[in-house]
């Protein structure tokens, strides 16, 4: 697995989502609060529904300025809060294809994709 991953979410009908083709996912969606999260993180960036890139990690890296704090297991995901402004978010069970365990701590960078 990759020390830092990239995935490149844009909103589809209003709802965030993912392709990745190298994990065989296809408008794997973003529910639960994680969306909000999304909106959020997003929200200085400009046309950010149309697709951003974000690097993910379980370990700190420059340029990531966001970190998700694993909170509970449930329905074979996992709840993770963005501590700066509370909010919770559910990670579907596709973040195993990430991950091979659910990390204590997510880091993050957001950028344009243009």
């Amino acid at each position: 697995m990759n020390a830092i991953c990239v995935i490149h979410p844009y909103k589809d009908q209003g709802t965030w989502v993912f392709d990745d083709p190298a994990v065989d996912l296809v408008k794997e969606p973003f529910v639960a609060g994680a969306d909000e999260i999304i909106d959020r993180l997003t929200a200085d960036i400009p046309e950010a529904a149309a697709g951003v890139t974000i690097l993910f990690s379980s370990n700190p890296f420059p340029g990531s300025r966001f970190c998700l704090e694993w909170r509970r297991r449930e329905s074979g995901g996992n709840w993770y809060c963005h501590p700066d402004s509370g909010m919770e978010g559910w990670l579907c069970p596709a973040m195993y294809k990430y991950f091979s365990q659910a990390p204590e701590k997510i880091y993050l960078q957001f950028k344009s994709r243009k």
